[in-house]
Protein backbone atom coordinates (compact mmCIF):
# COMPACT_ATOMS: atom_id res chain seq x y z
CA UNK A 1 0.00 0.00 0.00
CA UNK A 2 1.65 3.61 -1.02
CA UNK A 3 2.00 6.45 1.43
CA UNK A 4 0.78 9.25 1.67
CA UNK A 5 2.09 11.90 4.16
CA UNK A 6 -0.26 15.41 3.77
CA UNK A 7 -1.67 17.17 6.12
CA UNK A 8 -4.83 17.06 4.62
CA UNK A 9 -6.04 14.01 2.81
CA UNK A 10 -8.24 14.53 -0.44
CA UNK A 11 -11.29 13.73 0.28
CA UNK A 12 -15.01 14.03 -1.86
CA UNK A 13 -18.61 13.26 -0.83
CA UNK A 14 -18.37 12.42 2.12
CA UNK A 15 -21.67 11.81 3.76
CA UNK A 16 -22.86 13.51 6.80
CA UNK A 17 -22.18 12.16 10.45
CA UNK A 18 -23.17 8.59 11.34
CA UNK A 19 -22.54 6.69 14.52
CA UNK A 20 -21.75 3.75 12.73
CA UNK A 21 -19.51 4.05 10.07
CA UNK A 22 -18.25 1.58 7.56
CA UNK A 23 -14.71 1.86 5.85
CA UNK A 24 -13.40 -0.19 3.06
CA UNK A 25 -9.37 -0.51 2.29
CA UNK A 26 -8.54 -0.89 -0.73
CA UNK A 27 -5.97 0.02 -3.18
CA UNK A 28 -5.71 1.38 -6.73
CA UNK A 29 -5.94 -1.55 -8.88
CA UNK A 30 -2.29 -0.74 -10.49
CA UNK A 31 -0.69 -4.04 -12.21
CA UNK A 32 2.33 -4.61 -10.26
CA UNK A 33 1.19 -2.43 -7.37
CA UNK A 34 -1.47 -5.27 -5.84
CA UNK A 35 -2.02 -8.49 -4.96
CA UNK A 36 2.17 -8.99 -5.26
CA UNK A 37 1.73 -12.25 -4.11
CA UNK A 38 -0.17 -13.52 -6.44
CA UNK A 39 1.61 -12.37 -9.52
CA UNK A 40 3.95 -15.50 -9.49
CA UNK A 41 0.50 -17.27 -10.34
CA UNK A 42 -1.28 -14.54 -12.28
CA UNK A 43 0.73 -12.12 -13.67
CA UNK A 44 0.79 -8.48 -12.81
CA UNK A 45 -2.05 -7.59 -15.09
CA UNK A 46 -4.12 -11.14 -14.08
CA UNK A 47 -3.76 -10.11 -10.36
CA UNK A 48 -4.76 -6.48 -10.72
CA UNK A 49 -8.27 -7.83 -12.72
CA UNK A 50 -8.54 -9.92 -9.58
CA UNK A 51 -8.44 -7.37 -7.38
CA UNK A 52 -11.24 -5.44 -9.01
CA UNK A 53 -13.24 -8.21 -9.47
CA UNK A 54 -12.48 -8.31 -5.14
CA UNK A 55 -13.35 -4.82 -4.62
CA UNK A 56 -16.61 -4.77 -6.57
CA UNK A 57 -17.86 -7.85 -5.22
CA UNK A 58 -17.18 -6.72 -1.41
CA UNK A 59 -18.69 -3.31 -2.58
CA UNK A 60 -21.42 -5.39 -3.72
CA UNK A 61 -22.55 -7.81 -0.90
CA UNK A 62 -22.03 -4.92 1.36
CA UNK A 63 -24.11 -1.85 0.12
CA UNK A 64 -27.29 -4.07 1.17
CA UNK A 65 -26.37 -3.59 4.60
CA UNK A 66 -26.41 0.11 4.16
CA UNK A 67 -30.30 0.04 3.62
CA UNK A 68 -32.51 1.38 6.09
CA UNK A 69 -30.04 1.86 8.45
CA UNK A 70 -27.60 4.66 10.13
CA UNK A 71 -24.65 3.02 8.43
CA UNK A 72 -22.77 4.38 5.75
CA UNK A 73 -19.83 3.35 3.93
CA UNK A 74 -16.63 4.97 2.65
CA UNK A 75 -13.36 4.12 1.08
CA UNK A 76 -10.04 4.61 2.43
CA UNK A 77 -7.44 4.32 -0.17
CA UNK A 78 -4.10 4.27 -1.84
CA UNK A 79 -2.37 4.84 -5.16
CA UNK A 80 -3.84 6.01 -8.43
CA UNK A 81 -5.55 9.67 -7.17
CA UNK A 82 -8.44 10.86 -6.10
CA UNK A 83 -9.46 11.20 -10.26
CA UNK A 84 -8.62 7.68 -10.42
CA UNK A 85 -10.30 6.33 -7.96
CA UNK A 86 -13.59 8.07 -8.45
CA UNK A 87 -13.57 6.62 -12.58
CA UNK A 88 -12.79 3.21 -10.38
CA UNK A 89 -15.93 3.54 -7.58
CA UNK A 90 -18.07 6.40 -8.92
CA UNK A 91 -20.70 7.62 -5.55
CA UNK A 92 -18.67 6.50 -3.25
CA UNK A 93 -17.28 9.01 -0.28
CA UNK A 94 -13.52 8.25 -0.28
CA UNK A 95 -10.62 9.40 1.61
CA UNK A 96 -6.82 9.03 1.13
CA UNK A 97 -4.95 6.55 3.67
CA UNK A 98 -2.18 8.35 5.86
CA UNK A 99 0.30 6.69 7.52
CA UNK A 100 3.47 4.45 7.07
CA UNK A 101 2.38 1.50 8.12
CA UNK A 102 -0.70 -0.90 7.96
CA UNK A 103 -1.59 0.09 11.70
CA UNK A 104 -0.86 3.66 11.40
CA UNK A 105 -3.21 4.05 8.59
CA UNK A 106 -5.88 2.36 10.31
CA UNK A 107 -5.39 3.77 13.50
CA UNK A 108 -5.70 7.43 11.24
CA UNK A 109 -8.41 5.64 9.34
CA UNK A 110 -10.36 5.14 12.83
CA UNK A 111 -9.70 8.59 13.69
CA UNK A 112 -10.99 10.10 10.91
CA UNK A 113 -14.68 8.60 11.54
CA UNK A 114 -14.26 9.69 15.32
CA UNK A 115 -13.94 13.54 14.03
CA UNK A 116 -16.83 12.34 12.12
CA UNK A 117 -19.04 11.61 14.88
CA UNK A 118 -17.54 7.71 14.31
CA UNK A 119 -19.03 5.07 17.24
CA UNK A 120 -18.68 1.63 16.38
CA UNK A 121 -16.58 1.88 13.23
CA UNK A 122 -16.10 -1.42 11.24
CA UNK A 123 -12.47 -1.67 9.04
CA UNK A 124 -12.10 -4.27 6.09
CA UNK A 125 -10.57 -4.96 3.38
CA UNK A 126 -11.88 -6.78 -0.16
CA UNK A 127 -9.84 -10.10 -0.27
CA UNK A 128 -12.95 -12.11 1.59
CA UNK A 129 -15.29 -13.10 -1.19
CA UNK A 130 -17.17 -14.31 2.28
CA UNK A 131 -17.39 -11.25 3.99
CA UNK A 132 -21.60 -10.01 3.72
CA UNK A 133 -24.44 -7.19 5.29
CA UNK A 134 -24.79 -10.52 8.12
CA UNK A 135 -21.46 -10.61 9.48
CA UNK A 136 -21.36 -6.83 9.15
CA UNK A 137 -24.66 -6.56 11.21
CA UNK A 138 -23.27 -9.56 13.92
CA UNK A 139 -20.05 -6.94 14.05
CA UNK A 140 -21.83 -4.09 15.22
CA UNK A 141 -23.58 -6.28 17.39
CA UNK A 142 -20.81 -7.22 18.98
CA UNK A 143 -19.45 -3.99 19.66
CA UNK A 144 -22.34 -3.45 22.05
CA UNK A 145 -20.75 -4.94 25.39
CA UNK A 146 -17.03 -5.66 23.66
CA UNK A 147 -14.08 -2.90 22.80
CA UNK A 148 -13.39 -4.94 19.68
CA UNK A 149 -14.61 -7.19 16.87
CA UNK A 150 -12.42 -8.96 14.79
CA UNK A 151 -13.18 -11.85 11.86
CA UNK A 152 -10.21 -14.35 12.07
CA UNK A 153 -8.93 -15.39 8.86
CA UNK A 154 -7.59 -18.76 8.24
CA UNK A 155 -3.83 -17.64 7.65
CA UNK A 156 -3.66 -15.97 10.89
CA UNK A 157 -4.95 -12.50 10.19
CA UNK A 158 -7.88 -11.25 9.68
CA UNK A 159 -10.43 -9.74 7.62
CA UNK A 160 -12.40 -7.46 9.92
CA UNK A 161 -11.26 -5.11 12.54
CA UNK A 162 -14.41 -3.48 14.26
CA UNK A 163 -13.40 -0.51 16.83
CA UNK A 164 -16.43 0.62 19.50
CA UNK A 165 -16.65 3.91 21.38
CA UNK A 166 -14.98 2.77 24.70
CA UNK A 167 -11.54 1.80 22.26
CA UNK A 168 -9.15 5.12 22.84
CA UNK A 169 -7.13 6.79 19.92
CA UNK A 170 -4.33 5.46 22.51
CA UNK A 171 -5.06 1.82 22.79
CA UNK A 172 -5.92 1.41 19.26
CA UNK A 173 -2.47 3.01 18.30
CA UNK A 174 -0.98 0.67 21.21
CA UNK A 175 -2.63 -2.38 19.51
CA UNK A 176 -1.53 -1.96 15.75
CA UNK A 177 1.82 -0.81 16.58
CA UNK A 178 4.85 -3.64 15.92
CA UNK A 179 2.63 -5.85 13.96
CA UNK A 180 4.21 -8.11 11.60
CA UNK A 181 2.05 -7.84 9.20
CA UNK A 182 1.45 -10.24 6.68
CA UNK A 183 2.57 -13.10 8.54
CA UNK A 184 0.80 -16.04 10.27
CA UNK A 185 0.88 -14.05 14.19
CA UNK A 186 -0.82 -11.16 13.27
CA UNK A 187 -4.19 -12.27 14.78
CA UNK A 188 -2.07 -13.61 17.83
CA UNK A 189 -0.25 -10.46 18.20
CA UNK A 190 -3.30 -8.19 18.19
CA UNK A 191 -5.20 -10.62 20.51
CA UNK A 192 -2.38 -10.32 22.71
CA UNK A 193 -2.16 -6.50 22.75
CA UNK A 194 -5.87 -6.21 23.19
CA UNK A 195 -5.75 -7.70 26.10
CA UNK A 196 -2.58 -5.75 27.59
CA UNK A 197 -4.61 -2.81 26.93
CA UNK A 198 -7.09 -4.05 28.92
CA UNK A 199 -9.32 -4.31 25.72
CA UNK A 200 -12.36 -6.60 25.49
CA UNK A 201 -13.08 -8.25 22.12
CA UNK A 202 -15.04 -10.84 20.16
CA UNK A 203 -14.50 -12.99 17.46
CA UNK A 204 -16.32 -13.46 14.10
CA UNK A 205 -16.38 -16.91 12.02
CA UNK A 206 -12.92 -18.03 10.34
CA UNK A 207 -12.76 -17.48 6.40
CA UNK A 208 -10.90 -17.51 3.94
CA UNK A 209 -9.14 -13.97 2.45
CA UNK A 210 -7.43 -14.69 -1.48
CA UNK A 211 -4.15 -13.41 -0.85
CA UNK A 212 -1.58 -16.33 -1.58
CA UNK A 213 -1.53 -18.74 -4.56
CA UNK A 214 -2.80 -21.33 -2.35
CA UNK A 215 -6.20 -19.30 -1.64
CA UNK A 216 -7.51 -19.09 -5.40
CA UNK A 217 -9.18 -21.91 -5.04
CA UNK A 218 -11.21 -20.50 -2.89
CA UNK A 219 -11.93 -17.68 -5.35
CA UNK A 220 -12.82 -19.90 -8.31
CA UNK A 221 -15.34 -21.85 -6.27
CA UNK A 222 -17.11 -18.53 -5.18
CA UNK A 223 -19.85 -16.90 -6.88
CA UNK A 224 -17.62 -13.72 -7.78
CA UNK A 225 -15.03 -15.53 -10.02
Amino acid sequence: MAFYDTDKPETYDLQPEMPDQLILFTRFPEPGRVKTRLIPALGAEGAADLHRQLTKHCVGRITPALSGTSLSLHVCYSGGSNKLMRQWLPGIPMVQQQGRTLGQRMAAAVSHARARNGQRILLFGADCPDLDKDLIHDALKMLTNHDLALGPTFDGGYYLLGVGPSCTTADLNTMLTDIPWGTTEVLEQTLALAKAAGCSYGLLPTLHDIDRPEDLEHFHHHACS
